[in-house]
C-alpha cells in the first residue's frame, strides 16, 4: 500500500472517530446521571460494552469510506456516495446530543430512524463502487437497528 493511501486510510479513519468524539462529549456527563435515571428494557446492555462497540464500528466505517475515497471524486456514484457518508456521520453525532445533552429520547428516536435509513441508503450506494465497502457497514446497520429499538423503548418506558 502506498504511503498516500495509509494516509488516507488512517484519515478515513479519524474523521469516524471524531464524530464519536463530538458525541461522547455529550454522552459521558449523562451516562451516570440522567441516563442511569431512565427505565430501561431487560435487553439493554451494560454501559461498559457501547464504547468497544462504537470504536469498532467507526473503524470499519472508516475502513468503508477509504475504500470509496480512493477511487477519486471524478466519479459522480463516488461524489454522491461521499455526500451521503458525511450527512450520515453528522447525524450520527447529532444523535447523542439529541439523546444524552438534550436529553430527548423522542428526538433522539427520530434521528436514529432517518439515520438508520441512510446507512442503507450508503450500503446500497457503496455496492457498485466497492462491494467490501458496503459490506463493512452491515455491522454497523445492525447496531444501529438494535440500537433504534433500545432507543425507542427508553423513550416508551420514559
Amino acid at each position: 500500500m502506498k504511503k498516500r493511501n495509509i494516509l488516507k486510510l488512517i484519515l478515513a479513519i479519524l474523521i469516524c472517530h471524531l464524530a464519536g468524539f463530538i458525541g461522547s462529549l455529550f454522552t459521558r456527563p449523562a451516562i451516570e446521571t440522567w441516563y442511569a435515571s431512565l427505565n430501561k428494557p431487560l435487553f439493554s446492555p451494560p454501559n461498559w460494552l457501547f464504547a468497544p462497540a462504537w470504536l469498532a464500528l467507526y473503524t470499519l466505517m472508516g475502513i468503508a469510506s477509504y475504500l470509496i475515497w480512493k477511487n477519486g471524486f471524478k466519479d459522480q456514484k463516488v461524489r454522491c456516495a461521499t455526500i451521503i457518508f458525511y450527512l450520515h456521520l453528522f447525524l450520527n453525532a447529532i444523535w447523542s446530543i439529541a439523546f444524552f445533552g438534550a436529553k430527548s429520547p423522542l428526538l433522539a428516536l427520530i434521528i436514529i430512524f432517518i439515520l438508520w435509513l441512510l446507512i442503507l441508503l450508503l450500503i446500497k450506494k457503496f455496492w457498485p463502487i466497492n462491494k467490501t465497502a458496503s459490506y463493512l457497514l452491515i455491522p454497523y446497520v445492525l447496531w444501529v437497528s438494535f440500537a433504534g429499538i433500545l432507543n425507542l423503548s427508553i423513550w416508551l418506558l420514559n
